[in-house]
């Protein structure tokens, strides 16, 4: 994950990107790399590179699950959030009524629909009820984005589907449970929130179950903790260089990544706390290619604050004031 400086006697040709404005005033800047980045180059192996950067870019409708602003759907947000989460907060009428609100563990199907335990005192919710389930993934202490499912709470009354379930449970968990305790939740709609205080963003049941989960989510955390311990200077130069700024940054890290790119929240010289969206060459579908990605960046960026390479690409213009975030 660290930088690496290039030999002298190599040159590294690099091309201006393209750039794609949202509606959301977002602009996510595309940086044009080789399709397999390295730091360390022969010459021949530069020759090869600008021979990969000279193809075009793969087109959003082929990558899938792109939105205008260079991030996942929130269908592929809301399925990453429950493949990550065991414990949720189940909301649903009791049978004299009163909605009631209780932590539960749960697992999910290969569709996303969440399959949840309950004891003897809470199985004895109305049968078929209408239910929630608000489920929260905390990235880096400093954003918490949530999804709400609703539907309906059902016992599976098939032998099949139930001893299926009873495999996700115990693949999710390692243990055996008491089928009678075990309820499916339908999915309906999902609601979409990105942190507290935030508008949310309705899904269908068609979108949601659609969706893929993000494909780096099981290392996501590792490499977030790795790079703002160990790579700080880079972050702080990815905000300085990839964002149109007019202060130098004084702390930044990153939030989250994604097979399209990374979040980073940073601070002004005057204490403000902003958000920024900085996406990636290109997709990414591993754990090899996000931290390829990275430390090409990595390397673009340091060119450009020695001067070595001028910023011949555009800038992420639009930032996000966080009002009530810190860092």
């Amino acid at each position: 994950m660290t930088t690496h400086l290039l030999p002298t006697s190599t040159t590294l040709v690099l091309l201006p990107p393209s750039t794609r404005l949202s509606k959301n005033n977002n602009i996510a800047a595309q940086f044009c790399f080789p399709k397999t980045p390295r730091l360390r180059f022969s010459k021949w192996q530069c020759a090869a590179a600008v021979s990969l950067v000279s193809q075009p870019p793969i087109p959003q409708s082929e990558v899938g699950g792109v939105s205008n602003n260079g991030k996942p759907f929130p269908a592929e947000v809301s399925r990453t959030i429950l493949e990550l989460s065991s414990v949720g907060t189940l909301s649903t009428p009791t049978q004299d009524g009163w909605p009631l609100g209780i932590a539960v563990r749960f697992a999910v199907d290969p569709h996303g629909s969440p399959l949840i335990f309950l004891n003897h005192s809470t199985s004895k919710f109305a049968p078929d009820s209408k239910s929630t389930l608000l489920v929260q993934l905390e990235q880096y202490g400093l954003r918490t984005p949530q999804c709400t499912i609703l539907g309906t709470l059902q016992k599976p009354l098939d032998a099949t589907a139930l001893k299926k379930l009873h495999s996700v449970w115990e693949k999710r968990f390692g243990h055996e449970v008491d089928e009678d305790r075990l309820f499916s939740l339908s999915v309906e709609r999902v609601l979409q929130i990105e942190d507290f205080a935030e508008d949310g963003i309705w899904v269908t049941s068609s979108e949601y179950k659609s969706a893929n989960p993000d494909p780096l989510r099981d290392f996501a955390e590792r490499m977030i903790e790795e790079i703002n311990t160990n790579n700080r200077e880079d972050i702080l130069r990815f905000c300085n260089i990839y964002i149109d700024l007019d202060f130098q940054v004084c702390d930044a890290k990153m939030l989250w990544v994604d097979r399209l790119g990374f979040d980073v929240r940073f601070r002004s010289p005057r204490n403000d706390v902003f958000e920024a969206r900085i996406p990636f060459p290109r997709e990414v579908r591993d754990e090899k290619g996000a931290k390829s990605s990275f430390n090409c960046m990595s390397q673009l960026a340091w060119e450009v604050e020695k001067n070595f390479h001028a910023a011949e690409f555009e800038k992420v213009k639009q930032l996000k004031k966080m009002e009530h975030g810190g860092l």
